[in-house]
């Protein structure tokens, strides 16, 4: 089966970091829309060809949805076995795409996940902590709480950048505050010529990137904002993505709770959507200001 990837629009500006690897996976180039049938199979030689791994040293690679067994979590799996349950579909050929693209902070939030589920399963009533340590080899694959047990705040929140997640990645401090703070119009509209200058939005959940193969004002990410050099934004796009992959990766791995949550409504990023004027950023019901 394949991907419809007919339906897609791969110029957008917000796919642009996917690209390389998309182009892989497509038979001829890209306006043609349509994705082989064995790109399940390319992700795996792509994988092994640039010695991907989980966190715990496993060849990554992608299998049928089949191969994941009935009680076992999707991200005790994943930890375990290095295998990537992929069905066919735009949800998880994103997915997959991102792996390929950010292999570090991928790994890096499975082993989140894995830890979680592994202090659940030795303690299902326990609470969420803090930050957890690293995972011991368990029998992760052979527990039927792995599912069903709570998931704590710490799960929650990787799930949801994994699936929704967005990078503002920028040099500025105060455009980044204005972000954050939600003064829409000086970031977005007074400061739009500064975006690719100093400040940039990349996607990194997979979920998101589905949400915008059809394009609506209201689709908002979660995102976190990483101070980068200023020469960042002279790197070639490879370099930037692999920038991106060992900073995001480090923050990762100091802990999720302590990031405070922002929220960015996607198609305000300055050119990233057409009509971007006073009006447009003036919509409270997409815009809204900061809660108190």
């Amino acid at each position: 089966m394949s991907v419809p990837l007919e339906i897609l629009e791969w110029q957008r500006p917000w796919l642009t970091p996917l690209e390389p690897i998309l182009r892989t996976c497509l038979t001829g180039s890209l306006t043609q829309g349509v994705v082989r049938h064995d790109w399940r199979d390319r992700f795996n030689a792509m994988a092994t060809e640039q010695g991907l791994s989980n966190h715990r040293g496993a060849p990554l690679h992608f299998v049928q949805q089949s191969a994941l067994p009935p009680q076992v979590a999707y991200e005790a799996f994943i930890s375990t076995t290095g295998g990537v349950p992929t069905r066919d579909n735009l949800h998880d050929f994103f997915n997959g795409l991102v792996w390929l693209t950010f292999p570090k902070s991928k790994a890096a939030l499975n082993a989140i996940q894995a830890i979680e589920i592994e202090r659940s399963v030795a303690s299902p009533t326990a609470g969420a902590p803090s930050e957890p340590s690293p995972p011991r080899e368990t029998n992760l694959l052979n527990s039927k709480h792995s599912n069903k047990s709570t998931r704590g705040m710490l799960r929650d929140r990787a799930t949801i950048f994994d699936e929704n997640g967005a990078l503002v990645l920028t040099c500025d401090t105060a455009l980044a505050q204005a972000l954050v703070e939600h003064r829409w119009q000086e970031a977005l509209l007074l400061r739009r010529a500064d975006f690719g200058v100093v400040c940039e939005v990349t996607l990194f959940g997979h979920a998101l990137m589905e949400k915008l193969v059809r394009p609506y004002k209201a689709i908002t990410a979660h995102v976190w904002v990483l101070q980068v050099d200023r020469l960042f934004f002279d790197l070639t796009c490879q370099a930037k993505r692999q920038a991106i992959d060992t900073l995001l990766c480090r923050h990762l791995e100091q802990g999720m709770l302590a990031v405070p949550a922002a929220h960015l409504p996607v198609l305000g990023v300055p050119h990233w959507w057409k009509d971007q004027n006073e009006i447009f950023y003036a919509d409270t019901s997409v815009f809204r200001p900061k809660r108190t």
